[in-house]
């Protein structure tokens, strides 16, 4: 399968498995890469939001780069997220294909002197580093319509992770850059939204815990059957709301004490995510986890 095939499937962003000595232990995604292939989920991104990248050093993430290709084994498309300053963006590029990386896929700078031709040299300088397809990951189209274009325009560039909810400026950004794949960037909520106006695929941390559900979605947008769908993003609601509290600070944490439900430990958040999760959101999302059957048993 093509890069950009996978991309217009699933995206799934890995977690970033901690020990109990707060050291990284990429050797405990093999569980959850086992479910994702099973399941059908066609790219995994390592060193994505739902990964903490933000929360790891450079040399962890340098870590995770080189490690998780080979968990992942070939049974799906490999992305490596790329940021942080630009010298250390080009140096997680410079590696990615040599570490087994299909594409890489680069965050939007948070820095608040951000410019829009700043981003767009930052990311040009991080594709020539890569020398393979570029993901751009979009959170905020406030850098305008021209930045966006040039974005697009580079040559490296093959798909847009759309992260944001301004449905305007993806339409028109879409119009802008008729060659490039727009996924959306906002997991399978938005997703029936982002398709409606030609969007494909979309990512998602869900996959962690359960790949299956996502799929399922997957194929009833290709379907065209919205209402099964939208029944089906109606059932993992719960679990969406419950990754949104506490400002979207237990996005990852509920995450990660899913998969402890489920017996996979992958450790706890780093600050200044939300650890431990409140005593009531535990309680919702373990009834939850039972009902889907993914607790094991005495947990």
């Amino acid at each position: 399968m093509t890069v950009r095939a996978a991309l217009a499937g699933i995206s799934g962003i890995l977690v970033t498995p901690f020990d109990a000595a707060d050291e990284i232990a990429p050797a405990r995604l093999a569980p959850i890469v086992a479910r994702c292939a099973a399941a059908g989920v066609d790219a995994l991104t390592v060193n994505g939001n739902t990964s903490e990248f933000y929360g790891l050093s450079y040399a962890e993430a340098e870590r995770m780069q080189a490690e998780v290709p080979a968990i992942v084994a070939g049974r799906a498309r490999v992305v490596a997220g790329i940021g942080r300053s630009v010298k250390e963006a080009v140096r997680l590029a410079a590696r990615a294909k040599a570490d087994g990386a299909d594409a890489i896929m680069v965050h939007q700078p948070p820095d608040p002197f951000v410019s829009p031709r700043g981003v767009v040299d930052y990311v040009r300088r991080a594709g020539e580093a890569a020398g393979l397809p570029v993901v751009l990951y979009l959170r905020n189209p406030g850098i305008g319509d021209g930045a966006v274009a040039a974005l697009c325009a580079l040559p490296s560039v093959v798909a847009v992770k759309w992260a944001s909810p301004d449905m305007m400026a993806l339409a028109r950004a879409m119009r802008a850059a008729p060659g490039v794949l727009f996924v959306c960037g906002l997991a399978e909520p938005w997703a029936p939204a982002m398709t409606g106006l030609g969007a494909q695929g979309f990512t998602s941390g869900l996959i962690n815990v359960a790949p299956d559900r996502s799929v399922a979605i997957l194929k009833a947008l290709r379907a065209g059957d919205l209402a099964d769908a939208n029944a089906r993003i109606a059932a993992i609601a719960a679990f969406e709301a419950l990754r949104a509290e506490e400002q979207n600070g237990a996005n990852v944490s509920v995450v990660k004490a899913a998969l402890a439900l489920m017996g996979e430990d992958a450790g706890p958040t780093r600050p200044p995510a939300a650890w431990p999760l409140a005593p009531d959101s535990l309680a919702r999302l373990g009834t939850l986890m039972a009902g889907w059957g993914l607790v094991r048993d005495g947990r």
